[in-house]
């Protein structure tokens, strides 16, 4: 049941990104490739966490900081977007 989940949500993260990326070649407005650029990193995010827990589950290949290291970049570059990158 927990594969399906971890699957799910890299589809959806990855789904969004590509969504958004290709928002972002026709609008060229900043903030939608900020936003990709942050989906992106949470679909690395969850295909580091199903490497963890589906693939490899009986060692820690990845430390749980290099996973969520993935989520706070990718977070913080959609805030970089939303604060500094202001039309």
């Amino acid at each position: 049941m927990a594969e399906s989940v971890y699957i799910l949500c890299a589809l959806t993260s990855a789904a969004c990104a590509l969504m958004l990326l290709r928002g972002y070649a026709r609008s060229r407005a900043r903030f939608v490739l900020w936003s990709s650029i942050c989906f992106i990193a949470l679909f690395v995010n969850n295909v580091l966490l199903m490497i963890d827990k589906v693939i490899v589950p009986d060692r820690v290949i990845f430390d749980p900081a290099w996973r969520s290291g993935a989520a706070l970049v990718g977070l913080s570059i959609l805030i970089y977007g939303l604060v500094w990158d202001a039309e």
